[in-house]
């Protein structure tokens, strides 16, 4: 037995595959599920202890990106997803699947003084897509997926590629901005050489996003969207320069058995 991992997927998802290997490197069990399968049966999200929607281009991002995904996850499957989390089993949205969690009422979750949609992600600052390797700073906070994940230094810097035209993260008011830091839910940031936080400069921020935010969590924390790609970064091969320092860790491996060692020692999944 093992704990049981849904990929989402729909017209335009293309990073699925990879996503469902990086769960069986893991620990899991994968299946990609499309979107019609689910609203025909929402009773079907009861077989699994872990949800992913993964990258890609839902749909061709036609209206904006994610927006048509998450409109169909929020008027068909509003109360079966938010079952799913309360239950206490995982999420995680990577990049066009963060977008379309932005969209939804699950990320970043109730804000106080905000009714709907309390944050964005928006064009990059520099207007183009981006394609490249950042580095990030995982951040002391609620988040279950980047607990204890490690750098490759002291500085605990990570590194993972990223893919997107609309990456920039914007919160709604300057109080929602405060609450996400307040509540510990930013959980990864983009950084300097250095191991700083990247300060808004492009290329380190490569999208121009608000403090540097790549990821973030619900107030649970079993909620996860980040714009950078784990799964694409899950055997030391990956990384460009890994013949220069073969013994790299994958650092997106590391998201992935995070939360299969969650729900196998806190449901029971797998045992």
């Amino acid at each position: 037995m093992k704990p049981r991992t849904l990929i989402l997927r729909t017209a335009g998802t293309n990073c699925d595959l990879e996503t469902a290997h990086a769960f069986e490197l893991s620990g899991a069990v994968s299946e990609r599920v499309h979107i019609n399968r689910i609203l025909r049966e929402p009773q079907c999200l009861d077989d699994f202890q872990l949800l992913a929607i993964p990258g890609g281009f839902s749909y061709g991002d036609d209206i904006a990106a994610g927006k048509i995904l998450a409109n169909q996850l929020m008027h068909h499957l509003s109360d079966a997803l938010r079952a799913f989390v309360d239950s206490g089993r995982p999420v995680i949205g990577i990049c066009n699947g963060f977008q379309v969690l932005i969209k939804t009422d699950l990320l970043p979750g109730p804000m106080a003084g905000v009714a709907g949609q309390s944050a964005t992600l928006t064009n990059n600052d520099i207007g183009r897509f981006v394609d490249r390797w950042v580095r990030l700073l995982p951040q002391a906070g609620r988040c279950i997926w980047t607990v204890n994940v490690k750098g490759s230094d002291d500085r605990d810097v990570i590194e993972l590629p990223i893919a997107h035209g609309e990456g920039k993260f914007v919160p709604a008011t300057s109080a929602i901005r405060a609450e996400l830091w307040e509540r510990r839910q930013v959980a990864l940031v983009y950084a300097k050489a250095d191991g700083t936080p990247a300060a808004g400069a492009f290329p380190d921020n490569p999208n121009g996003s608000v403090d540097d935010i790549a990821g973030i969590s619900d107030a649970s924390g079993l909620v996860f969207g980040l714009m950078p790609h784990p799964e694409r970064f899950v055997d030391p091969t990956q990384h460009p320069a890994w013949t220069r320092k073969p013994d790299r860790p994958a650092h997106g491996l590391q998201i992935f058995q995070n939360a299969v060692v969650y729900v196998r020692e806190t449901l029971g999944a797998g045992v």
